[in-house]
Order: structure tokens, then C-alpha cells, then sequence
């Protein structure tokens, strides 16, 4: 995820959508899409269509999440034969890797990983109609060109089964003002799977953002104790898939 120039051109389906709201570029994320802001309240996600996730699989997650945790809320979701696009209502706050937060990542990784249980805590398995196991992750890998090694294809016995975020990174952790969690973004692969697939992304992805040593402090927010055969399993899976 990188923040975009601000004279980027405005796709004309964007500015349709946007009625004649001002927009600012807000980010863009590593396959084309881009994520613009407008001054009456809505975030505009627009990119071409992709075969890992979809605009409407993110749609239709966060609307059943919403019923649980604090998540956007969905305006409405649209595709045409190459693009497609989501408008969500803004949430007042900010990325856990806003520049504010980067400056103070003690405070930015511990309310991740504090957020991250939070949400495993409250979504309900039982009726939950998406599945991100790693059954579901190897049997989609070949459509997508993947051919995974044996080693990933079956992973470790599950530790506890939970409603995955299932892209768990920091950036898509919003805090509020006071450091806490505030709510979750980018639910497009939620889904029942083993509590660590979440944990170990999440875990991975403060070096990225943070730099090295943070490791803990998101276990710590969590408040779990380490678990290095699961956190080496889901990160191979999360970086060959």
C-alpha cells in the first residue's frame, strides 16, 4: 500500500460516483486499485477486477460483520467488465500506520493485536457462511496460478477456530484518538480458520510496517504466548498464496 500522487487522474467512473464531491487520493494498494476520499464522508475504492477477492465478497462480509464489531458501512458495491468498486461510509479515525502512529508504534501494535482478539472474540462461528481454512486457501491457489509445496497443503492442528479478518496487516486496524482499536477495514477474504492464520499475518506485518522487534508486543496485545509452528506455517501460507 503506497500514498498515491495528488494530481492523480480521477477514473471517470469514480467521479460519477463521487456526485460532485471533492476527492482526495488516500492510498493505493500493490494491483492497481485506488482509494479515494470525498469531503462529504465516503471512501471510493476503485481497481480493476482480481481474482483473489472481489469488491462484493468484501461487501458482503462487512455487512454481516457490522451486525458484531465496528466495521465501515457499505453504500453500495458495483463492477463493469473490467473494473470494479466499493463505497463505504468514513470511520473518524486512522490507520494504524498513519505517520502519527508510525511515530508511535509501541501504542499502534499493542491496539492491533487488542483489536485483532477483539474481533475473533465477537464474530459467532457457528453461522458463519465464509471459509478462509487452508483447505479452502489450497483448493483456490490452482485458479489463481499457485502451485503450493506439499508442506503448506495441510497445516498444523487447529489451535481454536474463529472468524478470520483474513487480511490481519496493520494498515487495516483503525485507532482512535486515545490509542485504542477502533475498527476494522478490508474484510474481503473473512472467513472460519484457525485464529493463528489471522495472528501470524498480523505478527509478519509490523517488520513491514514498523521495522523488526514489534513481534511481541502484537502477541502481548493479543494475549497470546508464541506459537512458532503456527506462526512459520501461516506465514509461508500467506506469502506463497
Amino acid at each position: 500500500m503506497s500514498i498515491p500522487a495528488p494530481d492523480l487522474a480521477v477514473p471517470g467512473a469514480v467521479r460519477a460516483l463521487a456526485g460532485g464531491a471533492a476527492l482526495r487520493a488516500a492510498w493505493r494498494n500493490g494491483v492497481g486499485g485506488v482509494t479515494f476520499r470525498s469531503d462529504d464522508g465516503r471512501y471510493i475504492k476503485y481497481g480493476p477486477q482480481q481474482a483473489e477477492t472481489s469488491m462484493r465478497a468484501k461487501a458482503e462480509r462487512m455487512e454481516r460483520a457490522r451486525a458484531f464489531t465496528r466495521v465501515p458501512e457499505v453504500i453500495e458495491s458495483g463492477e463493469d467488465d473490467a473494473h470494479e468498486w466499493l463505497v463505504t461510509r468514513a470511520i473518524d479515525g486512522r490507520s494504524a500506520v498513519d505517520p502519527h502512529w508510525l511515530a508511535d508504534p509501541a501504542t499502534a501494535v499493542r491496539a492491533v493485536g487488542e483489536g485483532l482478539r477483539a474481533l475473533h472474540d465477537a464474530l459467532p462461528v457457528a453461522d458463519c457462511p465464509f471459509d478462509w481454512s487452508v483447505r479452502s486457501r489450497v483448493s483456490h491457489a490452482p485458479a489463481r496460478g499457485i502451485r503450493l509445496p506439499a508442506g503448506l497443503r495441510e497445516g498444523p492442528p487447529v489451535d481454536r477456530l474463529v472468524v478470520c479478518q483474513g487480511d490481519a496487516c496493520c494498515p487495516n486496524t483503525l485507532l482512535g484518538d486515545d490509542g485504542g482499536w477502533l475498527a476494522h477495514v478490508d474484510l474481503g477474504a473473512l472467513g472460519v480458520a484457525d485464529r493463528w492464520a489471522d495472528i501470524a499475518v498480523a505478527a509478519m506485518s509490523t517488520e513491514w510496517n514498523y521495522g523488526p522487534g514489534w513481534e511481541g508486543v502484537l502477541l502481548d496485545g493479543y494475549d497470546i504466548a508464541p506459537d512458532e509452528e503456527r506462526l512459520a506455517f501461516y506465514r509461508d501460507l500467506w506469502n506463497a498464496t
